[in-house]
């Protein structure tokens, strides 16, 4: 029974003591951001047909689709063109700050506003990865996924260093203007009867601005470190659930899609790969593609390989070697998908999700990487040349950056 206890002790404290895979929340953070960011960027020339008032599907279809089924869109609030068009800008900004880990906790929310909205607005858009994107964007706001390689880690850092020498730390300005704005925002919204599709969205909205206030009033008036740890230890523990899900999430992706490639009769006889690659629609090279399908042998293998390889993987998290190696495929194969099959994003956002199982080892070294890449391309531009000197001046000039 002790042991038991003591078991259990270290377990909760290792829940709840910190944010577990740091390195491997900041890469799905970029991952899912940076695909949704290029997403939008390139069908900006089309963003009026597959999401606007020039669509196929017309806002009056798209409100009556989720009044039956309460899914939330921001983008039905209004039919102007105006509304349409600022909403797809801010989607944009927020991605890019989600991408680069500016107000981390804030970009989160709109990002999971602007993905909701604008899937909602058009559900016959999507495919596979806007479905996992989806989930994603959803399950990321309770994680702490702006600790690592991220603007706000980076502030952190030098905050934290300024108050190691003593020195004073400017009072944060930005984020307190931020809720403001915010809550105004919500308030005006709830008022004018916007949130009448359902409650789930809405009670998330407001509880998490009451959650982001509470925090800012703990750290700027909290006379002890109490309410700060309290805060800490659900912080943490929201995060380890999510990052827990997460995994869940991208398995039951991959042993659902390789059983139910079992019981088709064209993955049993391992032909099934070869007829997408005839098909217009995914064949942006068919030279590739008919390269590919030239030989049988290829296409059986691929075949039951991607099923052997779907199926096998939840199981492979027990052996960290094999569910390396294996990771290393899947990553390989999703690739492939994007040149041959012309899915990019899907491809991303797969390989997103997937970077959940990446060792904590190999990131870190890839952060060193881009650190020392940054490091070197900083001091090419700050190559240093001679002032020029006054005639009065006898001694050399001193030298500057560039």
């Amino acid at each position: 029974m002790n042991r038991l206890s003591l078991t259990l002790s270290r377990g909760i404290a290792h829940v709840t003591g910190a944010a577990l895979g740091p390195y491997q929340s900041a890469v799905i953070r970029i991952g899912f951001a940076a695909t949704w960011l290029l997403f939008l960027l390139r069908e900006f020339p089309h963003r009026a047909e597959l999401y606007g008032p020039s669509g196929p599907w017309g806002w009056q279809l798209a409100k009556d689709l989720t009044n039956s089924n309460h899914a939330f869109s921001a983008l039905l609030w209004s039919d102007g063109r105006a509304w349409f068009e600022c909403f797809y800008l801010l989607a944009i900004l927020t991605s890019a700050a989600l991408l680069l880990g500016w107000r981390t906790r804030t970009a989160s929310v709109l990002f999971m506003v602007g993905v909701l909205s604008l899937q909602n607005r058009s559900v016959f858009m999507g495919d596979g990865g806007d479905n996992v994107l989806h989930l994603m964007s959803f399950y990321l706001l309770f994680t702490r996924c702006g600790r690592m390689w991220s603007l706000d880690a980076r502030r952190a850092a030098r905050n934290e260093a300024a108050r190691a020498r003593g020195e004073r730390v400017p009072a944060d300005r930005v984020g307190p203007a931020l809720w403001a704005v915010l809550g105004a925002v919500l308030v005006t919204v709830t008022l004018t009867g916007r949130f009448d599709n359902g409650w789930v969205i809405p009670a998330l909205l407001w509880t998490v601005w009451v959650a982001l206030g509470v925090w800012g009033l703990v750290e700027r008036r909290a006379k002890s470190a109490e309410p700060r740890i309290l805060l800490d230890v659900i912080a943490n523990v929201l995060h380890n659930g999510a990052l827990l899900v997460i995994m869940a999430e991208a398995c039951l992706i991959y042993a659902t899609a390789g059983w139910y490639k079992i019981q088709g009769s064209r993955w049993q006889d391992g032909t099934a790969v070869y007829y997408p690659l005839h098909l217009h629609y995914f064949s942006p090279w068919p030279g590739l593609a008919d390269l590919m399908s030239t030989s049988g042998t290829i296409m059986m293998l691929v075949t039951y390989g991607t099923v052997m390889a779907q199926v096998a993987f939840p199981f492979t998290l027990f052996n960290r070697r094999v569910k390396n190696i294996l990771l290393v495929l899947m990553m390989v194969e999703h690739a492939a998908i994007a040149v041959v099959l012309g899915l990019p994003f899907f491809s991303l956002a797969m390989i997103a999700a997937d970077a959940v199982f990446l060792p904590t080892s190999f990131l870190r070294r890839l952060g060193d990487l881009a650190a020392r890449a940054q490091g070197r391309i900083i001091r090419r531009g700050d190559r240093t040349v001679p002032l020029p000197r006054s005639p009065e001046e006898s001694t050399p000039g001193r030298v500057g950056a560039a």
